[in-house]
């Protein structure tokens, strides 16, 4: 029996025999099943001849009767792809950049029936010595951006990698144990922004900067740099 074939199995055992009535002209779970594994499929990156990297955080938009008629199946149906899509990566030697989630989510331009998968490879990282304050986020003159979380920045600057050593740990494949360095110097000019400097550290994969390749670079407010496949984003203002 197919892997397929026997997610839906494990489905139908799991809704007591509702599942075929309910789902008959809506989106089948085992339709949103092989979209994630064509989904992971078409997004692998190589690492090495036997390893490629592979998205780990998913969203399914749904229209909302679909989304209302899953959903009402509980956290088990997520929990099912979850483990159809671990099994699939398995079988074709791919490697998540982190933990696998998968979100349902309802959108007012699908009808029923239709859906949309959308894929991002989310790195999980780690701040040495814990996460920062509000006080020292509120403070800081220079921050680094990612998902959402703010890393305040302070002279000397700070070492991003893979490695136990590294001030900004980030947990992906495709990262060096000592990937970069980001030094920050105070103003020349009391109340100027400070001078922020992005160097690579000799690492296998390189860093980019508003998409170009560079082995060192001056930093500007907005600017992105992408180690692996973390984007971060640099803010900077006037002290």
């Amino acid at each position: 029996m197919g892997r397929f074939a026997q997610f839906e199995n494990r489905l139908e055992q799991m809704v007591s025999g509702v599942f075929a009535r309910t789902f008959r002209s809506a989106v089948q779970p085992v339709e949103i099943a092989s979209a994630l594994a064509r989904e992971v499929d078409n997004s692998a990156q190589i690492l090495s001849r036997d390893r490629r990297l592979v998205p780990n955080d998913f969203h399914v938009e749904l229209s909302q009767p679909d989304h209302e008629r899953l959903t009402g199946l509980g956290p088990q149906l997520t929990t099912e792809l979850t483990e159809m899509l671990r099994d699939h990566a398995s079988e074709q030697s791919y490697v998540f950049t982190g933990p696998v989630t998968i979100a349902l989510e309802s959108s007012d331009d699908l009808t029923t029936g239709r859906f949309r998968v959308r894929s991002a490879a989310v790195a999980r990282t780690r701040v040495s010595g814990g996460d920062p304050t509000d006080t020292a986020v509120r403070r800081a003159t220079a921050a680094l951006l990612h998902h959402g979380e703010v890393l305040p920045l302070a002279p000397p600057g700070i070492l991003i990698g893979r490695g136990n050593d590294a001030d900004l740990r980030i947990d992906d494949p495709g990262v060096s144990r000592r990937h970069a360095e980001i030094r920050v110097e105070h103003p020349q000019v009391p109340g100027d922004e400070p001078r922020v400097t992005l160097i690579d550290l000799g690492s296998t994969n390189g860093v980019s900067v508003d998409g170009k390749r560079v082995e060192q670079a001056r930093l500007v407010d907005g600017a992105t740099i992408k180690i692996g496949t973390t984007t971060l984003t640099l803010r900077l203002r006037q002290g």
